[in-house]
Parts: C-alpha cells; sequence; structure tokens
C-alpha cells in the first residue's frame, strides 16, 4: 500500500470534526476576572499597562459584574485600592473599605456569582511589602512572618462577613492558611473556602498588576517570600502544606511561564486547581496585538487553552470577558 492506513489529518479536514475529538475543552465556568476596586462614583480609570482593565468605584464595578455573569463567567475576584495606608496594612480589615462594600454591593444584586477576595496587605501597607515589618537577622527590614499571620486571617474575616464566597491568600506567609482556616472556623464560616496561591512565584510578570493595584515594593523586592523561579519540588512542598492546612483549593501563579508546575501539581495531588494568568502575560499579548505581530484572539484563546491542557480546573485571567463572549 503506497499509503499509510492511519491518516490523523482525516480528523481535522474540518471543524465538526475537530471539535468531535477535541481533548481539552475551555467554556466561560473556567474563568474567574480579576477586578480591582476603588473609591468614589462613576470612576472607570483605565490602567495603562493593561489595556481594556480599569479601576473601578463600586457602581461601575457593579456594572462590569453583570455583564460578567451574563457571559457565563462564574466568579471574580477582588483586588482593593484604599485611599489611606499605613505600616500594618490595617486598611485591609476595614469594614468601609473598597472590597467589603463591593462585596456588600454584588451579594445583595448578584446572588450568583461566586465572589472572591485576595487575602494580601501589600496594597494597604504604606511599603508596599505583604505584612509589618521588622529588622532580621542581617538588621535589614523585612516582613514579620508571625506578626503578618492575624492581620491576614481578620481581613478574611471581614471579607467573609461582607459576602465573599472565596477568600484567597496570595501573602506567601508560612502558616497562613492554617490561620485563616482557623480564624473562620472559630468564628463559625467554616462555609467560606479558601483558594490558596500555593506556589507563587517571585516572577517579573507581576509588573502591570503593581501599577493597577498601587503595590510596588517602596524598597528591595518579595523575593524572601515568594518562590524561587527554579524550583518546581519546591511547589510540590508548598502545595502539600497548604493542604494539610485546610486549603481546599490551590492555585499556580503565574501561569504560563510555570505549567510544568500546573501539570505536575494536577498529577500528584488530584485536586481542584487554579492557575493564574497574570497581568504581564496579559500585556505582553495585548502590547504585540497592537503593534500588529500577532492576532491578539487567537494567541489569547491558544494561552488560556494551554494553561487548561496542563491541568488547570480554573483560570484567572485578565481576557475572561473576551474568551466568555467568543466561548458563548
Amino acid at each position: 500500500m503506497s499509503y499509510p492506513i492511519h491518516r490523523p489529518r482525516r480528523l481535522r479536514r474540518n471543524e465538526t470534526l475537530r471539535r468531535l475529538v477535541r481533548e481539552t475543552r475551555l467554556s466561560p465556568d473556567n474563568l474567574v476576572a480579576p477586578l480591582f476596586v476603588c473609591g468614589g462614583e462613576g470612576v472607570r480609570r483605565e490602567i495603562a499597562a493593561m489595556p481594556g482593565c480599569y479601576q473601578m468605584s463600586v457602581d461601575r464595578l457593579l456594572e462590569e459584574c453583570r455583564e460578567l455573569a451574563s457571559l457565563g463567567v462564574p466568579g471574580v475576584i477582588l483586588f482593593g485600592l484604599p485611599e489611606k495606608k499605613d505600616a500594618e496594612g490595617s486598611g485591609a480589615s476595614a469594614e468601609d473599605g473598597p472590597v467589603p462594600r463591593a462585596l456588600r454591593a454584588l451579594r445583595r444584586e448578584l446572588k450568583e456569582l461566586s465572589l472572591w477576595a485576595d487575602v494580601c496587605l501589600c496594597e494597604y501597607t504604606d511599603h508596599g511589602h505583604c505584612g509589618p515589618l521588622a529588622p532580621g537577622p542581617d538588621g535589614r527590614l523585612d516582613v514579620d512572618n508571625d506578626r503578618t499571620l492575624p492581620l491576614l486571617a481578620k481581613a478574611a474575616l471581614a471579607y467573609a462577613a461582607a459576602g465573599a464566597d472565596v477568600v484567597a491568600p496570595s501573602d506567601m506567609m508560612d502558616g497562613r492558611v492554617g490561620a485563616l482556616r482557623g480564624a473562620l472556623d472559630q468564628a463559625g464560616r467554616a462555609d467560606v473556602v479558601i483558594v490558596s496561591y500555593a506556589a507563587k512565584y517571585a516572577s517579573g510578570f507581576y509588573g502591570p498588576f503593581r501599577e493597577a493595584a498601587g503595590s510596588a515594593p517602596a524598597f528591595g523586592d518579595r523575593r524572601g517570600y515568594q518562590m524561587d523561579p527554579a524550583n518546581t519540588d519546591e511547589a510540590m512542598r508548598e502545595v502539600a502544606a497548604d493542604l494539610a492546612e485546610g486549603a481546599d483549593i490551590v492555585m499556580v501563579k503565574p501561569a504560563l511561564a510555570y505549567l510544568d508546575v500546573v501539570y505536575r501539581v494536577k498529577e500528584r495531588f488530584q485536586v481542584p486547581l487554579a492557575a493564574y494568568n497574570v497581568s504581564g502575560e496579559y500585556a505582553m499579548i495585548k502590547a504585540a496585538a497592537r503593534n500588529g505581530w500577532l492576532d491578539e484572539t487567537r494567541v489569547a484563546m491558544e494561552a488560556l487553552i494551554s494553561i487548561r491542557r496542563a491541568g488547570a480546573d480554573i483560570i484567572l485571567t485578565y481576557f475572561a470577558k473576551e474568551a466568555a463572549r467568543l466561548l458563548a
């Protein structure tokens, strides 16, 4: 026989066949949209480094969430921009802070939407680090891990009281999942889900987010508490520790540069897994598309399907609204 019996191209010859044999599927059900909430009314400021993303007051955030819900996006995660900051990040747990106010408004109107609140202090400290500072063994200022834990727990309780279904500690302090689980359970909120940023790397892909959230460190960097990009075995230990402390869902951040970590976590633990398609990954695609170097829609969807293919059940992405429109 002059031709092979097995011809893979037979199953690629039209879209209907390709859909029937597709191994990995992406739907709006897999998406969570990160949103930035600030004070005031009628505020919708585009973020220069993240075209198509905005800092929004609660009223405009409601409009955005109505649209997301209508497109089938099941969840949003909120990041707050406080009016005042201090050394302890006390604004993170303020009842009248931007995130609790947004949660209360969203819970009243959009009961079907899953409301996530990021739990960290970096947006609320005047120095931009993820907790209060103290001199380390070498005399340099560093985040005080154990002083930070009760502050994170207090913020998580405030978000739960305001209507959050999910709290997501992103600080990378040792023991923070256990601190949050213990505080929530003691307060009678065993129903609140914890999504831990279990494997969060000290990445260069966060730059645009720090502009969006006003959370750039005033000095130094976060390598003392975020993970070394060279390590994957360490990620397995971090995930195992967070699960043992009570995490319900674990997360890898960033996503695209760490697809091997996403795959390893899913293969080893077989638990619900999220991956964060972060601001730098989003901004690169947007910038290249604006220069005419690539097809934005095609590349964005290819990036998202790669994260699903690696094993993520949930993708936090700034492309959520655009992707949901296409997938609908």
